[in-house]
Order: C-alpha cells, then sequence, then structure tokens
C-alpha cells in the first residue's frame, strides 16, 4: 500500500488522544506565558478548522435520493457529521497555534488556519487521503501572506526577535547572543518565540511520552535531528571550532526544530509507510532544514522544510523500491546522502578557501 493511509480506527483514536495529551502541556504553557491572547488564538483555530472539516462533510455527503425536503436531507447530512473525528484538526489548530506569535491578530488566524486545512488535507479528501501537514501549510500561508505581522513578546532582549533571528546570518554570532539567550533560557522557554514551540524542556518530555506510547515513530524524530546535529556540527567547525558545541546546542534549542520534529514530521499519514522509508524521511528533513538555515533567507523553516517533504514520500513509498526491511543498500544510501549533504555544507560555508 501506499501512503499516506490510517491504520484501525480504534488505534488511530488512541495515537491522536496522545498527541493531544502530549500536546497540554505546551498549552498550558502558552497561556501561563502570554495569557488570555494565547487562550483565544488556540480557541479560534481550533473553532475554525473543526467548522471546515463539518462543512465539508456535510457539502460532500448527498443524501439518498429518496430522502425530500430540506430538513430531512439536513437531518441526514447533520448524521454524517456524528462519525467526523474532530480529534485530528483539533490536533492540527493546535500545533499551528504553538507556532504562532501570540501577537499574531485574530483575523490572520482565522484565514490561515481555514485556508491551511482546506488547501492541504480537505481538497485531498480529508483524513487519511491528504500529502501535506495542514499545521504546517497553515503556518507558511501565515507566515508568507502576514510576515509584517510576525513580532515576538515575552523575554524580549533583543527587539522581539527570536534567538534565530537574533543571530542574523552568521553561525559566529552565536556566542555573543548567549550572553542574552542563554542553554538554560533555551532549554525553559525564557525567550521569544511562537506560543508553544519556545520550551524545548517540554517538547522533550512530550517527545518522550508519545514514543513509549508508541503515537509518533521515534525513526523520523531521531533521523532528522541525528542529520541535523551531524550537519550543523559541521557548519559549526568550518566557521568556528572553538564554539562548536555552543553553536551546535544553540541550533538544536532555537527556533521550532524539536518542536516540528516532535509533532509535525511524525504525523503517520503525511509520513512514509515503511521504517527504512521513515528513516530517509527524517534524513531529507533534517538536511533540508539545516539548507534553510544556514543558506536560506529565512532563519527558521522547519515549516517549510516539512511541506517540501511530504512532496518526496509518494516517492519514497512507491512499491517497486520501498522495502519493509533494511537492506546494506539502503544503509549504503544513508550513509551517502549523509556525506553529499556535509560536503554541500563544508563547501556553502567556504571550508576549501580556508
Amino acid at each position: 500500500s501506499s501512503s499516506p493511509y490510517i491504520r484501525k480506527d480504534v488505534t488511530t483514536k488512541r495515537m491522536m488522544s496522545d498527541v493531544l495529551i502530549a500536546l497540554i502541556p505546551l498549552v498550558i504553557f502558552s497561556i501561563f506565558k502570554f495569557g488570555f491572547i494565547a487562550l483565544l488564538k488556540i480557541i479560534v483555530a481550533v473553532a475554525v478548522m473543526i467548522l471546515a472539516e463539518v462543512l465539508t462533510v456535510m457539502i460532500r455527503h448527498k443524501p439518498h435520493p429518496r430522502v425530500v425536503g430540506f430538513k430531512a436531507r439536513t437531518k441526514e447530512r447533520l448524521s454524517k457529521i456524528s462519525n467526523l473525528n474532530i480529534i485530528t484538526p483539533t490536533i492540527s489548530a493546535v500545533i499551528f497555534a504553538m507556532m504562532i506569535p501570540a501577537t499574531l491578530p485574530v483575523y490572520v488566524v482565522i484565514v490561515s488556519a481555514l485556508l491551511g486545512i482546506i488547501v492541504a488535507k480537505l481538497v485531498f479528501g480529508g483524513l487519511g487521503s491528504n500529502i501535506f501537514n495542514p499545521a504546517a501549510a497553515a503556518f507558511v500561508i501565515a507566515h508568507v501572506s502576514f510576515a509584517a505581522m510576525f513580532s515576538y513578546s515575552g523575554v524580549d532582549v533583543v527587539a522581539g526577535a527570536t534567538p534565530l533571528t537574533a543571530i542574523g546570518d552568521s553561525l559566529v554570532n552565536i556566542p555573543n547572543m548567549l550572553k542574552n539567550y542563554s542553554l538554560l533560557d533555551l532549554l525553559l522557554g525564557n525567550i521569544p518565540g511562537g506560543m508553544g514551540e519556545v520550551s524545548a524542556l517540554l517538547i522533550i518530555a512530550g517527545g518522550i511520552y508519545l514514543f513509549v506510547r508508541k503515537a509518533a515513530d521515534w525513526r523520523i524524530f531521531a533521523s532528522m535531528i541525528g542529520i541535523f546535529s551531524l550537519l550543523m556540527l559541521v557548519a559549526a567547525l568550518t566557521v568556528d571550532a572553538k564554539n562548536a558545541h555552543l553553536i551546535l546546542l544553540y541550533q538544536l534549542l532555537s527556533g521550532g526544530l524539536l518542536f516540528g520534529a516532535v509533532f509535525m514530521a511524525t504525523d503517520p499519514v503525511t509520513a512514509p509507510v515503511t521504517k527504512p522509508g521513515r528513516l530517509i524521511y527524517g534524513l531529507i528533513l533534517g538536511s533540508i532544514v539545516v539548507v534553510i538555515r544556514l543558506f536560506g533567507a529565512n532563519p527558521e523553516g522547519v515549516a517549510y522544510a516539512i511541506l517540501i517533504t511530504n512532496m518526496f514520500v509518494p516517492l519514497i513509498d512507491y512499491y517497486r523500491w520501498s522495502k519493509s526491511k533494511y537492506t546494506w543498500k539502503m544503509l549504503v544510501g544513508y550513509a551517502a546522502v549523509t556525506l553529499i549533504m556535509a560536503f554541500i555544507v563544508f563547501v556553502g560555508l567556504g571550508g576549501l578557501s580556508l
């Protein structure tokens, strides 16, 4: 079979419930840190995405020809809503809300959440048929269309800049930035950023819960963070070997990397089916994040990387080469991808000219 797909309904609902449980501490954290405005954005995003799913179900369902009358036909359409799993749009909405700044206007949240779930999910047929992550799509729509409104509040020692935007386009600025944002601040979320993606500690705790419950595949997380760490270490050693460890830790704990790796990359609908496929998926995803952070105009890029990598999933799952077991050819392929990306990073940062 090919991705995306959904397993048994009971298993799916249990996994989705676990994801929601893992998100709860981040929701509480965002409300505690940003106040009622955070709760409002979460409620609005959830309401919009659920309503979009409900209306889509009602529009798509055609009542039986024998059912006549507006009232009777509407009643039959409404009966289909009882079978709708509202946990999935709720999860997408909460994840989206956790990525945005608390200062983002409500109308931007409404527009982005609506377009995100329509473009990335509903046009493909709904749950189990979409190839793109709705939360990532909603965030990218907001970030591209309303970029000027992405101002951050909180502990704001560098004019509202997040730890990633504050360092500019140079990794060598990181040691100096640690005077403003300590590694402990990054770990605890005592920094500006998305409402729920700034607390690395809570994200890691949520990830551990999901992996123990087997509600998320650790392979995607491990390969994504692994390749990211390796490539960023190569970058750090190339530009500032003395502070390479600080640069690596700063990059790992900054932005939406951990949040995306735990709650978005592991989405079972938009990720590959096989275990080997999930490893290569994580490798591609982590590599794209590094390329965007080091060479792109956007210092973040996790949501963009997820949408780009989502497009590779049908190719990864193609039956002619998709295997459920590891082979030596796959391992050679993994190693080749890693070495090629490391070389690109090294050369791109001027390593050969040093």
